[in-house]
């Protein structure tokens, strides 16, 4: 049988505040257990939650950047369930009136395919505290509660049960993950858990309008892990199907070294949560000044500009696509663009020396010595013929290892090009004389030698020649002597 997969995909963004939802505790990550908390965020007796400003402000961002509906008026609630790290017994998160709703994202699927996956709802919540297992400290058949993390600000969003395979999970969840960062509200961080998903999927069979009965899979922490679970949970669930059986609604825990999803409890439905208005919060009112304010703030986005570097400097749609995937690379590359004629050089240059220096030393992009005054001021030299492209990355190398100036570095390792004709025209004569069989052959027509007495020119001067000058004379001087 064919059956059609059908995915909705639940994404927890942790947002980038100092400080809580409700209180003013430590929102930084890795303290010493159960230090950055508070009465507010413990949920002892007679303490009231107060609404952190730029937790508000972060998920509208988020929701005018996905073209979502922002709601002028939406309502805390109280979202009721037992567990250890919850120490309220209930979390404050929104439902029937979210911050937002309705919007759309869209993927690229290759050969210039793409599609738009909606965004049911963008709703603020709190985060609970965390379970600690595996430590070396912990007990056996023991667990212990670290409540940092309770109270952390969160918005959650919720995709239309649009996404039709892994490949789209994947692609949805990317594209998320780049707006959240180039925004940023959110570091990304999924191995920290600053950015969680959680997968609804269900199967029908081709053609037919009515979903299927779904599960929901948890514990994915990487897109490679989102993309397995999705592929084994939907082989799974069609050969429960094809063996005549009926697929359980309930939640399934991830296990990514062994491969496999694991029961973990019966899907809770809506009503079991007791979802009711939190008379400890005021509805939340969004003020269409302060809204239109903020969407004048928002910056050009990853797709707006890649569109805009292909239309006006005439990048390859390949070399726009990765230099848009990171805000902070897109920054750099346009900085550089300001001072440089020619883009496609500085596309070339980013592409290549930035991002190879990047990943081979792990850095981040701030903690890169070449600064883009500096690698434009290298570009302008190759560009000008002072120096070679191959010295210009040896000059690259050496200011990202020192932060020494560009210039001070062609100066102290001697890299300045050979530009002058009458010196070129002194070492080709010299190299055409050094070898008279090589020149033979090459006036009886065999081109290929060019090459060779070339590299001789390069090799008389340590590879400082301007290489189009040197080829230019040597052509010339070749010629002369076929008559």
């Amino acid at each position: 049988m064919v059956y059609e997969p059908v995915i909705g995909l639940e994404v927890h963004a942790q947002l980038l505040t100092d400080s809580k939802i409700f209180c003013g505790c430590s929102t930084l990550f890795g303290a010493e257990p159960n230090t950055q908390t508070c009465p507010v965020c413990l949920g002892l007796p007679g303490v009231l939650p107060v609404v952190n400003r730029k937790v508000v402000e972060y998920g509208v961002k988020m929701a005018l950047a996905v073209h979502c509906e922002v709601n002028e008026r939406s309502l805390f609630v109280r979202k009721n369930y037992f567990y250890p790290d919850l120490p309220k017994g209930y979390q404050i998160s929104q439902y029937e009136a979210p911050l937002a709703k309705k919007g759309w994202i869209e993927i690229e699927l290759g050969d210039d395919n793409s599609r738009k996956i909606g965004i049911e709802r963008i709703h603020i919540e709190e985060d609970a505290g965390k379970l600690v297992h595996a430590e070396a400290y912990v007990g056996e058949r023991e667990s212990l509660i670290d409540f940092n993390r309770c109270g952390v600000p969160l918005i959650e969003i919720v995709s239309e049960p649009d996404i039709r395979s892994p490949g789209e999970a994947r692609l949805y969840l990317a594209k998320l993950r780049q707006i959240l960062c180039w925004l940023d509200i959110c570091d990304g961080n999924m191995e920290e858990g600053s950015l969680r998903c959680d997968a609804n999927v269900s199967l029908r069979r081709g053609g037919e309008p009515k979903l299927g009965i779904k599960t929901e899979l948890k514990n994915m922490n990487s897109f490679r892990s989102l993309e397995r679970a999705l592929t084994y949970e939907i082989g799974r669930q069609a050969r429960v199907l094809d063996a005549g059986g009926t697929v359980v609604q309930e939640t399934l825990l991830w296990d990514e070294s062994e491969g496999v999803a694991i029961p973990m409890r019966g899907k809770e439905e809506v009503h079991d949560y007791r979802y009711f208005p939190d008379p400890d919060l005021l509805p939340l009112v969004i003020e269409r000044e302060w809204m239109e304010e903020m969407r004048r703030t928002l910056p050009e986005m990853a797709d707006e500009r890649k569109r805009r570097w292909v239309r006006e400097y005439g990048l390859p749609e390949y070399d726009a696509s990765v230099l848009s995937e990171d805000r902070g690379i897109a920054d750099y590359f346009e900085a550089v663009v300001e001072k440089v004629e020619d883009p496609r050089q500085v596309s070339n240059w980013v592409m290549g020396e930035f991002l190879r220096i990047l990943k081979e030393k792990k850095l981040k992009i701030d903690q890169l010595e070449v600064r883009p005054l500096q690698l434009a001021e290298i570009i302008q030299m190759v560009e000008k013929g002072k120096i070679s492209h191959t010295a210009g990355k040896t000059v690259f190398e050496e200011v990202a290892h020192s932060g020494m100036d560009p210039q001070k570095v062609v100066e102290k390792m001697r890299l300045f090009q050979v530009s002058d004709p009458k010196e070129i025209e002194k070492v080709v004569e010299r190299v055409i004389e050094n070898h008279p069989e090589e020149v033979q052959k090459f006036l009886g027509g065999r081109e290929g030698v060019f090459e060779f007495l070339m590299g001789g020119v390069m090799k008389a001067t340590k590879g400082k020649a301007n290489p189009k000058m040197a080829s230019e004379v040597l052509r010339k001087k070749l010629d002369e002597m076929r008559g």
